[in-house]
């Protein structure tokens, strides 16, 4: 009897320990920068980021392979540093930001690849869903003067605006185009861990 006791007793550490191994950590928007930057006439590139979001880590320290991420954008924090024109980017022509409020990444899947990692999951833009790739690094989880664990993620990644409906452009007599198809997004992001 006292050795099925241990017995259970150890199974149940073991399930607790599994259950409990990710830490949950909750972006830092004070030190977070979520940034894009798309073709403008073919000769320039204009940037912008949005100064509106949520997002959460649960993070595998063991196996960054069962980690998980999931982060929301309110598309109507677009900043461009040209009030006319993100105004012009709220409207129907682009992110149409009363019917489409938000833009949305849940990840399925963590990757270890030979060239890094990859987030693969569900990306949400303007009511269309498709599946990306997000390469990211973890760029270091440390302990700041107050106490708290912190943990520094990179990513970037490109996508085709068009495939999600924002279809806005003019076409110059050269043939390109006034608002490019390609969009980079670059996030630089500082996440803290939720006690």
């Amino acid at each position: 009897m006292f050795k099925k006791t241990i017995a259970l007793i150890v199974v149940a550490a073991m399930i607790s320990g599994s259950a409990f191994a990710a830490e949950v950590f909750v972006v830092d928007k004070a030190h977070t920068d979520i940034g894009f930057s798309v073709k403008h006439l073919v000769i320039s590139s204009t940037k912008g980021n949005f100064g509106d979001f949520d997002g959460k880590i649960m993070y595998d320290a063991e196996d960054v392979t069962k980690s998980s991420v999931e982060m929301t954008i309110k598309t109507a924090s677009i900043d461009t540093d040209n009030e006319d024109r993100d105004k012009h980017l709220r409207s129907g022509d682009f992110f149409d930001v009363e019917k489409y409020p938000e833009i949305t990444f849940k990840s399925k899947r963590i990757e270890n690849r030979d060239d890094g990692m990859v987030a693969i999951g569900d990306f949400t833009m303007h009511g269309v869903t498709k599946e990306i790739q997000l390469p990211f690094t973890i760029t270091g989880v440390v302990k700041d003067p107050w106490g708290n664990t912190k943990m520094g993620v990179e990513a970037e990644t490109k996508i085709d605006r068009t495939d999600y409906g924002l279809t806005w452009s003019k076409v110059l007599e050269t043939g390109g185009l006034v608002v490019g198809n390609e969009v980079k997004i670059m996030i630089s992001a500082e996440f803290g861990m939720k006690e």
